[in-house]
C-alpha cells in the first residue's frame, strides 16, 4: 500500500500510475483525477500467445504448436506484441517515476485478465491495487480510487482457460476444413470456434427447415360490419361451428395439426358472395378482458444489441462501438454486462425523472426490481443505464453527441426511465357476429384494444423480431359500442388467399436472442461471432436477414459428421456455464481442461476425437443431391451443379453455374430444371476477327465474362443452331509444345454475354488503347481496364479512370490535365462516397472512399477499412471518427523479419492450480 498520499493524490515519492486500455477513458479520468495522478492506457491487451516462430527453440518441443505446454498444466507461452513494444516501453518510463500503481480496466474477465498481464510484464516494485468502477463519472472515479481490492485470479483463469480453449479447439479442427473443403469467400481462410461453429450451425439450421418447408394454401373471408356511421372490419373464424383454418393450423410439411375447415378459392368466393347477398349479422356475444403489460427490464448487453437493431438499425458490431463511445465520454454505465440490476441512485434518478415528466401516477409505489438471469451477471454490477445520479435528458446532450451516439442514448435513457414506471392497463373487446350464407353458419369476429392507462408505454415500447403468423393476427381497431342481440349491417365481404411460410431468417437481432437462450457464448462475445461468420464467408446479409452459403453447409455438415459434440447446443453451453464455474472459482482451471482435451466423464476428449477421424470423403462433404441427376457441389470457385446425362451415365457430367445471389433455399428441384434448361450464353461465336481470320468467342469463366481470340475451328465443330464451340476430344501420347496463349479481354461491368457483339469484342480485345505521348517525357499513355478498374498507365506511373467508357472516350489533353494533378490528393476529392468534417485529431476533413479491397474511411493520414456487416450508407461523421480511433490506437502494422526480437514471458508457477 502506499503511504504518505495527499488530498490532491500525491505522494512523497511521486504520482500515483493509473493503467485503464482505452485512450478515451484515459483522457476522461485524467481531468478527474488531477495532477496528482498519471493516467495512460495500454490500448487493449500487451500480450498474447506466441506464434511459434517466437517461441526459442529450447522451449518448442514443450510448447508445440499451440504455444501451450499441454503435457505440464497447460502453461501457455505469452509475448509481448510487435504492435505494443512501445507502449510497454512508456508504461514502463512512468513506473519508474510513480509511488503506487492503480490497474484500472474494466471490471471483468478481459479486463481483469489484461491487469494481470500488465502486472506479469511491468513486474512493479511499488504497492499496486485494482481500481474498479462501472460509469466514468467524477464521483464514481473518485470513489473507486478510495475503494481498491485486489486483482481476482478467478476471474483472470476464466478468461485464460478461454483463450486456451478457443486455441486447441480452433487450431486442431481449422485445418481438417482446409484439407476436405477449402477456402471461403474471396479465399478466407475457414475456421472453426467452440462459439462461431454453433452460431453458423444455428443459421444452416433454420435454412435447412426453410428447404424441407412445405408450403400450405387456405383461403379467408373478411368483411365490413357497420352500425349507423360507425364501421370496422371482421373476418370469418368458423363454419357451421367449425374452426376456419389459419397458418397455425399446418405444420412444416402442409399438413393439417387438427380438424378444422380448409376453404379452396373457389368455395371462399362462392361463400363471400353468399354473405354479401345476406346483408346482416347479429352480435351473438361481446367480451371484455381487463390486461396489464409490465416494462421491460433495463438494458444488459444483449437486449440493448437486439433492441439497437431492431429500433435503430444497427449491426451487433456498430451499436457495441457506439455503446463503447458512450460509455468511455461519461454518458452511460459499463457496457458489457448480464445483469438488470439498478443501484439506488439509478433507481431513485429513473423514478424522479418519471415523475418529472409523467406526473405521480407515473411510478409505482415500490421500486420495481428486475432478477439477473446468469448466475455471473458478466461480473458487473449493474445493467446499462444513463450515468450520474440524475439522468440528462436527451434534449441536454443533443449538441454534445453524434448521431448515433444521439440515437443510442436516447434508447438507454427512454428503456431505463421506463424500466421504473407503473404497468400499462389495458381492455380488450372481442365481437361475435353470426349470420347464415349458403345454407351455413358463419361465424365473424373482431377484437379492439383501448388502454386505459398508458403507464411505461408514455416513455418506451419495445421491439418486436418477426415472426411466423403474423399475417393471421387481427389488426388493432377502435369498435364501437355494441351489445348481444343487436344487428349489423354487413357488407365487402372478400375471399383472401393464404400460404403457410417457413421459419424467418435469423437477423443479428434474433440470432443473438437464439444465442442467449440458449446459453451459447457471452453477449459481450456476440458482436465478434457474428463478424467472424460474415468475414469467413459462412453467412451473407440479405437486408437484415442471415442467409447461410453453401460453404457454411460443407462446414457444418463436416463438423455434424466428425466432431459432432462440439458443434452440439448443450454441449456448447455447458463450457459455458464451466468457464462461469471457474470464474467463481469453484472449478479448477488446469483439471478442467484435462477433461476437455484428454476425455473424462463420458467425453472423449478433442485429443482422441482429433486422433481417431478416419477416412473423411471429402466429395460427399461437398456434395448435395438437388434432383435424380442433378447434384449440387461446392468448388474451389464457389457453388456449381454437376448434372448427369441419364442415358449416358457414363459420360463426363455438364457443369450449370449457380448464381451467387441465389439463397440455398429457393435452390428447389424446379430451379435447378430452370438452370439447367437455361440457353447456353458462353463459348458464343460472334464472328471472324477480319484483321487476323481468327473467331472471336464470348465465354463465361471463374471470374466473370469475357471475349476471346481462338483459332477457326473445322465446320463440324460448330453447331449452326446454338452457335457453340464444341471442344475437340483430347488425344493421348506425347505432351505438345505449349501454344501461344489465345487474347482474352474481360467484358465491362455494363456489358453482358447475351448483348455483347462483335463490333464490341473487337475493341476490347485492342486493349490497352494508346492515348498518346507525353510531350514533355516522350512516354506512352494508355488507357486499359485492370483487376482494380479502369486506369492510365505512363511507364510506371497510374492514374485510376472514374469509368470504364473513359477507356475509349478518354483525349490526349484530358489524360495530361490527369497526370498533372496529385496521384493521392485533391484530384481524388471529388469521387469520395462521403465527406465530413474535419477530424478532431489529425484536423483533416474524412472521407469514405473505395479501395481496392472495399470502402475505408480516411482523414489522409489512416485509413481504416468500413467492416464487413456495415454499409457505407450506415457510416456517419460519429461512426467515421471511431474506425479512425480504433486503427490509430491499434498503432501501426510493422514488418516482421527473420531477425526480430520478442520478450517472453512465462506465468509464474504460483498461479496455477
Amino acid at each position: 500500500m502506499a503511504s504518505g498520499k495527499t488530498a490532491s493524490g500525491k505522494t512523497a515519492a511521486g504520482k500515483t500510475l493509473v493503467i485503464v486500455e482505452s485512450p478515451t477513458k484515459m483522457r476522461s479520468i485524467q481531468s478527474y483525477l488531477g495532477d496528482g495522478y498519471e493516467v495512460l492506457s495500454s490500448v487493449g491487451h500487451i500480450r498474447d500467445l506466441a506464434d511459434k516462430r517466437d517461441i526459442p527453440e529450447k522451449d518448442r518441443e514443450a510448447y508445440g504448436k499451440y504455444s501451450i505446454d499441454i503435457e505440464h498444466g497447460f502453461e501457455p507461452y505469452y509475448v509481448v506484441s510487435d504492435r505494443k513494444t512501445k507502449t510497454v516501453s512508456e508504461l514502463k518510463r512512468a513506473l519508474k517515476d510513480a509511488s503506487e500503481l492503480l490497474l484500472a480496466t474494466d471490471e471483468d474477465r478481459e479486463g481483469e485478465a489484461i491487469a494481470w498481464h500488465l502486472l506479469e510484464t511491468l513486474k512493479p516494485k511499488i504497492p499496486v491495487k485494482r481500481m474498479v468502477f462501472h460509469e466514468i463519472t467524477k464521483d464514481a472515479i473518485q470513489a473507486a480510487v478510495e475503494k481498491t481490492r485486489e486483482l481476482d485470479l478467478a476471474l483472470v483463469d476464466a478468461q485464460e482457460t478461454r483463450r486456451i480453449l478457443d486455441r486447441l479447439y480452433g487450431w486442431d479442427v481449422s485445418p481438417v476444413l482446409w484439407r476436405k473443403i477449402g477456402s471461403g469467400s474471396s479465399g478466407a481462410a475457414l475456421s472453426a470456434g467452440r462459439v462461431q461453429s454453433a452460431a453458423t450451425r444455428m443459421v444452416v439450421d433454420r435454412e435447412r427447415e426453410r428447404m424441407a418447408f412445405v408450403s400450405a394454401s387456405y383461403w379467408g373471408i373478411e368483411a365490413t360490419a357497420a352500425r349507423a356511421a360507425e364501421s370496422f372490419s371482421v373476418r370469418l373464424v368458423r363454419v357451421d361451428g367449425a374452426p376456419l383454418a389459419v397458418g397455425r393450423d399446418f405444420d412444416d410439411k402442409g399438413q393439417l395439426k387438427r380438424a378444422v375447415v380448409v376453404l379452396d378459392e373457389a368455395g371462399a368466393r362462392q361463400l363471400s358472395t353468399a354473405i354479401d347477398e345476406t346483408g346482416t349479422a347479429r352480435v351473438t356475444k361481446v367480451e371484455a378482458k381487463p390486461g396489464t403489460r409490465r416494462p421491460s427490464a433495463p438494458f444488459t448487453t444483449s437486449t440493448l444489441q437486439q433492441e439497437a437493431g431492431r429500433k435503430l438499425g444497427m449491426t451487433a458490431k456498430v451499436t457495441m462501438s457506439v455503446a463503447q463511445s458512450l460509455y468511455e465520454r461519461g454518458y452511460i454505465t459499463y457496457m458489457r454486462t448480464d445483469s438488470t440490476n439498478l443501484s439506488a441512485q439509478a433507481i431513485s434518478a429513473a423514478r424522479e425523472q418519471a415523475v418529472a415528466l409523467y406526473g405521480e401516477s407515473a411510478v409505482p409505489l415500490k421500486p420495481r426490481s428486475y432478477a439477473s438471469k446468469s448466475k455471473n451477471a458478466q461480473e458487473a454490477h449493474e445493467a446499462i443505464r444513463p450515468s450520474g445520479d440524475r439522468f440528462r435528458t436527451p434534449k441536454e446532450v443533443a449538441g454534445q453527441l453524434g448521431r448515433d451516439e444521439q440515437r443510442m442514448y436516447d434508447l438507454i435513457w427512454k428503456r431505463t426511465i421506463a424500466s421504473q414506471m407503473s404497468d400499462a392497463k389495458f381492455e380488450t373487446t372481442t365481437v361475435t357476429l353470426e349470420t347464415e350464407a349458403d345454407g351455413r353458419k358463419v361465424e365473424f369476429t373482431a377484437s379492439g384494444t383501448v388502454y386505459t392507462f398508458k403507464g411505461f408505454l408514455e416513455a418506451y415500447e419495445e421491439g418486436r423480431d418477426e415472426k411466423r403468423g403474423d399475417a393471421d393476427e387481427a389488426k388493432e381497431q377502435s369498435l364501437p359500442r355494441v351489445a348481444e342481440g343487436d344487428e349489423l349491417a354487413l357488407s365487402d365481404a372478400t375471399a383472401k388467399g393464404h400460404e403457410t411460410t417457413p421459419k424467418p431468417r435469423y437477423t443479428e437481432a434474433s440470432l443473438v436472442k437464439a444465442l442467449e437462450e440458449r446459453g451459447i457464448g457471452r453477449p459481450s462475445t456476440f458482436a465478434s461471432i457474428i463478424g467472424v461468420i460474415l468475414d469467413r464467408g459462412y453467412v451473407v446479409k440479405r437486408g437484415q436477414a442471415l442467409v447461410p452459403t453453401w460453404i457454411a453447409f460443407s462446414v457444418i455438415r463436416l463438423l455434424e459428421d466428425h466432431f459432432s459434440e462440439l458443434v452440439d447446443y448443450d454441449f456448447t453451453a455447458e463450457l459455458e456455464d464451466d468457464l462461469d464455474a471457474i470464474a467463481r472459482g469453484e472449478q479448477r482451471r488446469v483439471d478442467w481442461l484435462k477433461s476437455f482435451y484428454f476425455g473424462g466423464e463420458g467425453h472423449p476428449g478433442l485429443r482422441n476425437i482429433v486422433d481417431n477421424l478416419g477416412e473423411i470423403d471429402a466429395r460427399a462433404i461437398n456434395s448435395m443431391p438437388i434432383t435424380e441427376t442433378a447434384t449440387l457441389r461446392v468448388g474451389k470457385y464457389g457453388p456449381y451443379l454437376e448434372v448427369v446425362d441419364p442415358a449416358k451415365p457414363d459420360e463426363k457430367p455438364r457443369i450449370v453455374n449457380v448464381p451467387e445471389d441465389l439463397a440455398p433455399d429457393e435452390l428447389t428441384p424446379e430451379k435447378a430444371q430452370e438452370l439447367i434448361d437455361a440457353p447456353v450464353v458462353s463459348d458464343r461465336v460472334l464472328g471472324e476477327n477480319p484483321e487476323n481470320g481468327k473467331i472471336v468467342v464470348v465465354k463465361d469463366g471463374r471470374y466473370g465474362p469475357y471475349v476471346q481470340e481462338q483459332e477457326p475451328p473445322s465446320a463440324d465443330e460448330v453447331d449452326e443452331t446454338t452457335g457453340e464451340v464444341a471442344e475437340e476430344p483430347k488425344k493421348r501420347g506425347a505432351k505438345k509444345a505449349a501454344a501461344p496463349k489465345p487474347r482474352t479481354a474481360s467484358l465491362f461491368k455494363s456489358m453482358t454475354p447475351e448483348t455483347v457483339d462483335l463490333d464490341t469484342a473487337l475493341r476490347l480485345l485492342s486493349l490497352p488503347r494508346v492515348v498518346g505521348e507525353d510531350p514533355e517525357s516522350g512516354e506512352q499513355i494508355t488507357a486499359q481496364n485492370g483487376r482494380f478498374g479502369p486506369y492510365l498507365k505512363k511507364g510506371s506511373d497510374s492514374r485510376s479512370l472514374e469509368s470504364e467508357s473513359q477507356i475509349f472516350d478518354i483525349t490526349l489533353e484530358q489524360a495530361l490535365e490527369l497526370y498533372k494533378q496529385p496521384k493521392y490528393g485533391a484530384r481524388r476529392a471529388s469521387s469520395a462516397l462521403k465527406e465530413f468534417d474535419n477530424d478532431p485529431v489529425s484536423g483533416k476533413p474524412i472521407r469514405v472512399r473505395d479501395g481496392r479491397f472495399g470502402p475505408y474511411v480516411t482523414d489522409g493520414e489512416t485509413n481504416a477499412t468500413i467492416p464487413r456487416g456495415e454499409t457505407v450508407d450506415e457510416i456517419d461523421f460519429e461512426r467515421a471518427k471511431q474506425l479512425l480511433a480504433d486503427k490509430r490506437a491499434k498503432g501501426p502494422v510493422k514488418k516482421r523479419t527473420t531477425t526480430r526480437k520478442t520478450t517472453t514471458t512465462r506465468k509464474p508457477a504460483a498461479k496455477k492450480k
